[in-house]
């Protein structure tokens, strides 16, 4: 299947549990969202792959404008239902690799735990630089992966197990070259542990419960250093919650060459 296809497939179908999830929903990167952008009532935001359209709906009392864009209709169809009293953010179905939007045109971008499902990250990151302002702020928030070969092997591949629209976590020393390539200046980041809760994000994408299973094996097959890696927490034989590394990073475009 079409990368693309199964990121449209998995969304459409898990839409509701996006939105109320709460790893999406109640985030503390949401409030640090704000703080970190400094926005104004004057300026136009654009947040990619919105999803539940959480990091949006934040920003919307802040800023002019808001243009919030997912590749799967259903699930922007659904954001924009629990959102209406929001009036001044507009939905649009698109492409994180190839936006419908003129050159220097926002002065905000955001993408929030979304980019790990994007196939081709630099292209991404090339539309994010087209379409933002010179001197305009850029912030990522995303699972990354490990520096250490293991533990990015493991997390991906149980991310990719879990859910099979998810592409891969990218290190952040890959992202940093990807931003930099970009003229995209980092001003401001941090890298932290996110706990999640294991049975919501197992069950958030899948039903099967041999597919489950699997993944819980897959968890208590894993070696000391893994599990102190993720501070997998068990309890007699049951997964209570993991954390995995998330980044956030704000960037600015360097002005017009």
């Amino acid at each position: 299947m079409n990368e693309k296809k199964s990121v449209q497939e998995v969304f459409s179908k898990n839409k509701e549990a996006y939105f109320t999830s709460s790893t999406h929903a109640n985030g503390n990167d949401l409030s640090v969202l704000i703080h970190w952008l400094n926005p104004n009532k004057d300026l136009s935001a654009l947040d990619i792959a919105t999803g539940g359209g959480h990091a949006a709906k934040k920003l919307a009392p802040n800023v002019k404008k808001v243009f919030a864009t997912d590749i799967t209709k259903e699930m922007l169809e659904n954001t924009a239902m629990h959102l209406q009293s929001y009036p001044n953010i507009n939905y649009v179905i698109a492409d994180a690799e190839s936006l419908p939007f003129l050159d220097n045109s926002f002065d905000i971008i955001t993408c929030r735990i979304a980019a790990h499902h994007f196939p081709n990250p630099d292209r991404f990151i090339q539309e994010v630089e087209r379409v933002l302002k010179p001197n305009g702020s850029f912030l990522l928030i995303d699972n990354v992966g490990a520096e250490e070969p293991s533990a990015d092997i493991f997390i991906n591949s149980l991310e990719k197990m879990r859910d099979y629209s998810h592409g891969r976590s990218l290190k952040i020393t890959e992202w940093e070259k990807l931003l930099s390539s970009n003229h995209l200046t980092v001003v401001k980041q941090e890298k932290r542990k996110k706990t999640l809760p294991y049975n919501e994000w197992v069950n958030r994408t899948l039903d099967k419960q041999s597919k489950i299973e699997e993944v819980k094996q897959y968890i208590l097959a894993a070696n000391t250093k893994i599990k102190d890696y993720f501070q997998i927490k068990i309890e007699h034989e049951e997964i209570k919650e993991f954390t995995i590394d998330e980044w956030m990073v704000l960037c600015t475009k360097s002005p017009i060459r």
